[in-house]
């Protein structure tokens, strides 16, 4: 494990922040450090390269934060608060200080833990009302997301294979530790005839107005039950994984809540979702689309196995919720 570097260590002292904190905690994501404070959250992308999303300059990671807050208050206006430099001066660096803007920082509201959909998912506290209104939310974000000729075309099989492909490409380095020969085999094949034995419903999809500026990232960890539904933390990195059918933002949930063993809760959740929305067709695009976003979760987590900054320890769990999710994929075939 790679210590951490300078300006992240120093981010870890309560003197580096407006109002001083009692304490900070860093987590980290394989894109961010996130530092928690009691009333804030404060994330820095990490300088890196992962193919599908590119922060290697400072100049990038300073526009993708502005991306990030202006995407994201659709869906969670109040939670948002701003983009902060981090500044320094002598040997002092701090957030929105004086000084050389060293690196730049999304300042959000830090939402309630304990309200997290994975967390409730956890300790059995989520009821099919619940999701019902997490389908309404979406449903009304769905209608008013933007659409257009630009974003429908990420709707063709030909963009809709560069995706998959991308994913089969990213992942073979891992086969024989987080995913088999022989899993890989099952679910290439298995995307590849779907996607050919499907070209005029996805054609039809596009004709439409299916595809929308959507989330992108939709799964339990990114949605909290407060005083509203907060759904937070969409990709801002890569505009084709946001624009996508709204099948496949439907089905990145269902899948999730699958993977977290409530397949009773991921079925209420897809009729509430298609009940409002009168989009039937959805369903025939289902499993197809739970496949790809479970795929992409496997592949994700796979990629934190590289991570300098995360310990072992971490990374053994890493592996076995990388696994899980590559099986996951797979049992989608066999009832498709």
């Amino acid at each position: 494990m790679s210590p951490l570097p300078e300006i992240i260590q120093a981010l870890l002292d309560p003197q580096a922040y407006p109002d001083p904190p009692q304490k900070v905690e860093l987590a980290q994501t394989q894109m961010s450090f996130v530092f928690l404070t009691n009333d804030y959250v404060y994330k820095v992308k990490k300088p890196v390269d992962l193919g599908y999303l590119d922060y290697t300059t400072l100049k990038k990671r300073y526009f993708y934060c502005q991306r990030e807050v202006g995407l994201n208050r659709r869906l969670c206006p109040d939670t948002y608060l701003g983009v902060l430099p981090v500044t320094g001066s002598g040997d002092r660096i701090s957030f929105g200080g004086r000084g050389e803007a060293l690196e730049y920082a999304v300042k959000m509201r830090r939402l309630p833990q304990e309200k997290m959909l994975n967390v409730l998912l956890a300790e059995d506290r989520v009821s099919p009302e619940m999701l019902a209104g997490v389908a309404d939310r979406l449903v009304e974000f769905h209608r008013q997301a933007e659409i257009g000729v630009s974003i429908s075309t990420f709707g063709d099989i030909d963009a809709i294979t560069v995706n998959t492909e991308e994913n089969f490409t990213q992942t073979e380095k891992y086969l024989g530790h987080t995913i088999s020969r022989e899993q890989y085999r099952r679910i290439r094949d298995y995307t590849n005839l779907f996607i050919q034995g499907n070209t005029g419903l996805f054609k039809k999809r596009m004709a439409e107005s299916r595809i929308k500026d959507c989330h992108g990232d939709l799964h339990a960890a990114h949605i909290c039950f407060c005083d509203s539904i907060c759904i937070y933390d969409c990709i801002e990195f890569n505009d084709r994984f946001r624009y996508c059918d709204v099948a496949s933002e439907v089905a990145f949930l269902a899948m999730d809540l699958d993977h977290y063993g409530r397949a009773g809760l991921s079925d209420d959740f897809v009729k509430a979702y298609v009940t409002r929305s009168q989009d039937q067709e959805l369903m025939t695009l289902l499993d197809f689309y739970k496949c790809y976003r479970a795929y992409v979760r496997g592949k994700v987590e796979s990629f934190r196995l590289d991570d300098p900054y995360i310990s072992p320890e971490e990374k053994t769990g890493v592996l076995m919720v990388a696994r899980h999710y590559f099986e996951l994929a797979g049992s989608y075939i066999d009832i498709s």
